[in-house]
């Protein structure tokens, strides 16, 4: 369900030496198997079975995409309302409640149709294990696009948060073709991933984006039509590979031929949920209100959502898990500096040398403390190069006016580069030339110490908020030392300086309400502004406000008298050149 610079090369190889005599046991497990599973405990599931949508996990989508993605990028035809949202007896199996999406013809504004979609952004996360969802379609026909599908929480743009669709019908003829006979809508059902890949930048595709499904059998084509019956949909999903499944009548088929290999990080991380049935769009034989066929009103049922362990593995957690470091002093590697929080080798991090051929370990001493992370150059001619990652992403929004400090005891003559990389393969790299003082290190052969801010460090593509990197260091490709030397690092750390983001350079924010339904957000910042609104916690609308002047306006409608408006702005800085997100604050309808 589409929603629509590497400049080293990173071999890792765990490394194990910090101080003379202490080791960092950084042992790999082997790979869970997604063809030979060993399904273990329920971890999360959500059965539908209440009065209502439980909006503590779902958020109930009201709105077309309007203005930033029109059509949800796939220009479909409806509006998603929560009148269509519910949770309902399933007519063809007596006894079973489930989540109904219902679409039908119904005009709001410029769309001919209405339907239903909830997501559990926010709310639940789910990474690794078996994902089963028990669920039942409509007579497709030609026009409808139901769909179980998972998006990357991750705050970088589609396609680099990945996509996960575990399954999707209503494809265009010509995609179903592929598997033979041509079989209707209502008997043919595919998955797909969905990633950036460096490869698929090519004229016509500039977001990237690259398809595991493009030309590959990606499908499960039944002998007897899906509509109105339930199956059960399958997602194997492990650090290294995925598996699609289709359980019909009880029997398991697989939708691509082979287990997917997990090529990119963005994979590696938590996705949420979302359960939705579009009506006409790019994906459908339907680009026009007169082109849908399906007969309308028409329901999905979604009976259960559950995750279970997949050899051990897998989690699910709930709630908003975006939660910044603490403005401060964040520790990368470091022993008796004070510091609000930090990493620990081993435990929160890992050493990695990256090209054993031309390093190993040194015997360089401590610049504070009784840990270092020294090496040895042994190969001159060849690149070398380590870093340390955080096996959990950090958020570090709270340092991007701060820096990032460290000692370093390293010949003069030694050209090198110091970067960072975030969980969707962006990277940056500071050079230091040899024989030349750069960012305050003094080349004298001695410990001394760099200090890079950190807006020089990330550069123009790292995501603060999602750092996997959080310090590297390379060769000089043009400059590969001549000869061994022996170098050692140190006492690493983000300085955020004076505190967060300070307070905005231009501008109030401010709300209003303008009559007894609609209430006005207003910024004042001279450049583009986004507001963030729910209301009564439902899902959450994301609107680029319009600018008059110096100030953005946004006027939102369909309120009451008691509605909890809960919201917060993303506005530019022209005069800091980044983007700010104010605390969310709320308002009742009076």
């Amino acid at each position: 369900m589409n929603n629509h610079h590497d400049q080293h090369q990173r071999i890792r190889k765990p490394f194990q030496l910090l101080a003379a005599g202490l080791l960092l046991a950084t042992g790999i497990q082997a790979s869970a198997s997604v063809t030979n599973p060993q399904i273990g405990q329920l971890l999360w599931s959500e059965e539908f079975n209440g009065a209502s949508v439980n909006t503590a996990t779902w958020n109930v989508i009201d709105g077309n995409g309007c203005p930033n993605l029109c059509g949800n990028g796939n220009a479909e035809l409806q509006y998603y309302s929560p009148n269509n949202v519910s949770i309902a007896d399933v007519p063809f199996e007596p006894g079973t409640r489930a989540l109904a999406l219902r679409a039908q013809r119904q005009t709001v504004g410029s769309n001919a149709f209405t339907s239903g979609k909830v997501e559990s952004k926010n709310k639940v996360q789910v990474q690794y294990g078996m994902v089963e969802i028990r669920m039942s379609t409509p007579n497709l026909t030609t026009g409808l696009w139901p769909a179980a599908w998972m998006l990357g929480t991750s705050a970088q743009t589609w396609p680099r948060n990945g996509e996960i669709d575990i399954m999707e019908m209503g494809h265009k003829a010509s995609s179903r073709a592929a598997a033979g006979g041509s079989p209707s809508a209502n008997n043919f059902v595919g998955s797909n991933v969905i990633t950036w890949q460096q490869a698929a930048c090519v004229p016509g595709n500039e977001s990237c984006a690259a398809s595991t499904a493009w030309q590959t059998k990606n499908w499960y084509v039944p002998t007897t039509s899906l509509a109105n019956r339930f199956v059960l949909y399958r997602l194997y999903w492990t650090e290294s590979e995925m598996r699609f499944t289709v359980v019909d009548n009880g029997v398991e088929r697989n939708m691509y031929d082979a287990p997917l290999p997990v090529n990119s990080t963005a994979l590696q991380a938590p996705f949420f949920l979302l359960l939705n049935l579009a009506v006409g769009g790019n994906f459908t034989d339907a680009a026009t209100a007169d082109q849908v066929t399906a007969p309308l009103p028409a329901t999905a049922y979604v009976d259960y959502v559950r995750v279970y362990q997949l050899d051990g593995k897998g989690s699910v957690k709930l709630g908003n898990q975006t939660v910044p470091e603490t403005a401060g002093k964040f520790g990368v590697f470091t022993d008796t500096t004070a510091v609000n929080a930090k990493l620990v080798a081993g435990t929160s991090s890992d050493i990695f040398l990256w090209n054993g051929a031309s390093s190993g370990g040194g015997n360089t001493a401590p610049y504070e403390g009784g840990n270092v992370i020294a090496w040895a150059y042994t190969a001159p001619g060849q690149w070398w190069g380590g870093g340390i990652q955080a096996r959990q992403a950090r958020d570090l929004t709270n340092y991007r006016n701060g820096t990032m400090r460290f000692r370093i005891k390293i010949p003069a003559n030694v050209a090198f580069n110091i970067g960072v990389g975030d969980t969707y393969t962006n990277q940056n790299w500071v050079s230091f030339p040899a024989n030349t003082t750069a960012y305050g290190l003094v080349r004298n052969g001695d410990w001394a110490t760099a200090t890079i801010p950190v807006s020089t460090l990330i550069g123009p593509k790292v995501a603060l908020q999602s750092l996997l990197d959080v310090f590297m260091i390379s060769s000089e490709a043009s400059n590969l030392p001549a000869s061994t030397f022996q170098f050692a690092i140190d006492d690493i750390v983000w300085d955020s300086g004076t505190g967060s983001t300070p307070p905005p350079s231009s501008g109030p924010t401010s709300v209003t309400q303008t009559s007894a339904t609609t209430l006005q957000f207003t910024t004042t910042t001279g450049s583009w502004a986004d507001v963030h609104y729910t209301v009564n916690n439902g899902g959450q609308q994301n609107v680029r406000m319009r600018l008059d002047g110096s100030t953005n306006t946004y006027i939102a409608g369909g309120l009451k008298i008691g509605d909890v408006v809960r919201y917060s702005f993303t506005y530019w800085d022209a005069a800091r050149n980044f983007a700010v997100d104010t605390a969310q604050q709320s308002y009742t309808m009076q």
